[in-house]
């Protein structure tokens, strides 16, 4: 089977359930670069394989600048570089750590929800006691009032 070599902004779209303004405003960034057809956009495989790249980059929260800067140091050579390599390691140990710390962010606001939960429900069944104290009270002056 013999791959497409073009696409449109269309196909791409439809390709990675994206709209056609983040394709444009991707390529606006520098990060897609479609020849031109008059006023259409022609999109290579080269192009395609960075929408994925850029698409999940941002799964893995890259920004679009540092995406940018990993494909700037691949453009410097064939096949990429050592320069690249390293980069993408620290941006990847940079997100590693920046996910641990939400992870311990969101662990450490499930403990005070569910002190805040246990608090809350502490003080509601002592509020349904005192209230069914109350009320045998209530129920007695009541009937005494009533007779009178």
């Amino acid at each position: 089977m013999i791959e497409k070599r073009t696409f449109s902004i269309s196909e791409l779209s439809n390709e990675f359930d994206v709209t056609t303004r983040s394709i444009r405003f991707y390529e606006d960034q520098g990060l897609l670069k479609p020849a031109r057809r008059g006023q259409t956009r022609i999109f290579s495989t080269k192009d395609k394989v960075r929408l994925k790249l850029i698409l999940r980059g941002k799964r893995m929260g890259f920004s679009l600048a540092e995406t940018k800067e990993l494909f700037d140091l691949w453009d410097e050579t064939l096949t990429g570089n050592e320069k690249q390599l390293l980069k993408m390691l620290t941006i990847l140990g940079n997100k590693r750590a920046h996910m641990e710390q939400q992870k311990n962010d969101i662990a450490m606001a499930e403990m005070e929800i569910d002190t805040a939960e246990s608090r809350c429900r502490e003080a509601l069944t002592e509020l349904q006691k005192r209230k069914k104290q109350q009320s045998p009270a209530n129920d007695e002056t009541e009937s005494v009032t009533e007779q009178h």
